[in-house]
């Protein structure tokens, strides 16, 4: 089996020492491989670096470019592996999931290699073991703390914990042991039919939560594609969010700020879902907020935006 790793920065590649300004990404991805032999134990493996950035200032631009680097190598290799920022990984998982058919896991580390403890030797250990393993044939998967998650599921649960990965509502698609992999469920990814634009729309992402008014709608559809409205519960908002939602000139996608379960339109009133979706520009999105930007942004590139999320009945 042939596993490219294609890094990107983040916790797992930084180091603070020397430094009296924090932690920043250091280690290339050769730097990396070199740290964990027991790799070879299970594929051959090739890697390159195209960033060296936090997860926190990671952009569509460099998903694009992880993306037409797997593109150009998928006849050469069985599956590739991704190291990156914990703080935008199940984003670009999902830039992937979307994007490329070809197996891809994301992995990265909440403790650097300086610190005691690191767990990115361990993580990139299970991320090579799944991208080799013969049920991973497609889709984009993120490997942590000994565990797979489905990039459509996966989300960042907790800022420190090692095991912050979680998939709330089906929880992880199989546990590495030592010696085994115990499947829970199958690895399927999404569709993979969104191209990787050459531009990515302008897509803000606005919160609603108690007293937000209008205004930040305003400010954020002035510059807008389309436009995500993170809603409390099952993707509500403020009246004056609402208000301002009903006039937008862009698409208006609804996600909810909770950590799980679907958005749908129970409430009527102003600024509650079943009002808002009454509107023909406003779609409700199943997942994280942050995710749904991701998918936003490619359906609008795609003219996709209908096929890809949900509208009710009013």
């Amino acid at each position: 089996m042939r596993v490219h790793v294609i890094a990107t920065g983040g916790t797992i590649a930084s180091t603070a020492e020397g430094s009296d300004s924090g932690a920043a990404p250091e280690l290339s991805g050769d730097d990396l491989v070199e740290a964990v032999p027991e790799l070879e134990t299970y594929a051959d493996i090739t890697v390159e670096s195209v960033a060296s950035k936090p997860g926190f200032d990671m952009s569509p631009g460099i998903c694009a470019r992880v993306a037409a680097r797997m593109d150009d190598l998928a006849d050469d290799v069985d599956g590739f592996v991704v190291t990156h920022g914990t703080d935008t990984l199940a984003e670009t998982a999902r830039y992937l999931d979307l994007t490329t058919s070809a197996p891809v896991v994301v992995t990265g580390a909440q403790r650097r290699p300086d610190e005691r403890g690191s767990d990115g030797p361990t993580n990139l250990l299970t991320a090579v073991r799944a991208a080799a393993h013969e049920r991973v044939t497609s889709g984009a998967f993120v490997a942590f703390d000994e565990e797979l998650h489905a990039a459509a599921t996966v989300r960042k649960s907790h800022t420190s914990s090692l095991d912050t990965f979680r998939s709330p509502e089906s929880g992880p698609l199989a546990r590495f042991t030592r010696r085994r992999i115990h499947w829970h469920s199958e690895p399927t990814g999404d569709d993979a039919d969104l191209p990787v634009p050459d531009e990515h729309p302008t897509v803000p992402l606005v919160v609603s939560a108690s007293g937000v008014g209008h205004q930040a709608f305003a400010d954020a559809e002035a510059r807008a594609d389309g436009i995500v409205v993170a809603g409390t519960g099952l993707g509500n908002t403020t009246a004056a969010l609402g208000a301002a939602i009903a006039d937008a000139d862009c698409p208006v996608v609804l996600a909810s700020r909770c950590h799980a379960g679907p958005t749908e339109p129970v409430y009527g009133t102003p600024g509650g879902a079943a009002t808002l979706a009454g509107y023909d520009h406003v779609r409700f999105a199943h997942g994280t907020p942050w995710e749904a930007r991701i998918e936003l942004m490619l359906a609008l590139a795609a003219d996709r935006v209908d096929d890809r999320f949900e509208q009710f009945d009013s």
